[in-house]
């Protein structure tokens, strides 16, 4: 299960309108701690499937939806609940943090 790629076109309806939460992965292909921490936002998409939504979202290709949440550093994972921002992780982190997060939202 990979991420969903999250542009400036499908973010309402991915995201603003899902029913559960969605973690998603501000990143840009020249970014490298973005790099460190793909293969985990990759292996959260399988594990969280049905519980909450992860996307990806390419802040070159989408300068809409990063500027809207004044996305200046990456990697920013934004977790969303009911369309809203409700927490944020700035920086490449270890998976346990991001599980914490994620689960304090989840079910």
């Amino acid at each position: 299960m990979h991420p969903l790629e999250i542009t400036d076109a499908n973010f309402a309806a991915e995201v603003e309108q899902s029913d559960v939460p969605v973690l998603l992965d501000f990143w840009a292909v020249w970014c490298g701690p973005c790099k460190m921490i793909a293969p985990i936002v990759e292996e959260l998409a399988g594990e969280y499937q049905g519980k909450a939504k992860i996307g990806k979202v390419d802040v070159d290709n989408n300068p809409g939806i990063a500027g809207k949440f004044g996305i200046r550093s990456i990697p920013t994972l934004l977790l969303f609940k009911g369309g809203q921002v409700v927490d944020q992780i700035v920086g490449a982190v270890p998976k346990g943090h991001i599980v914490d997060k994620l689960n304090s939202y989840v079910g």
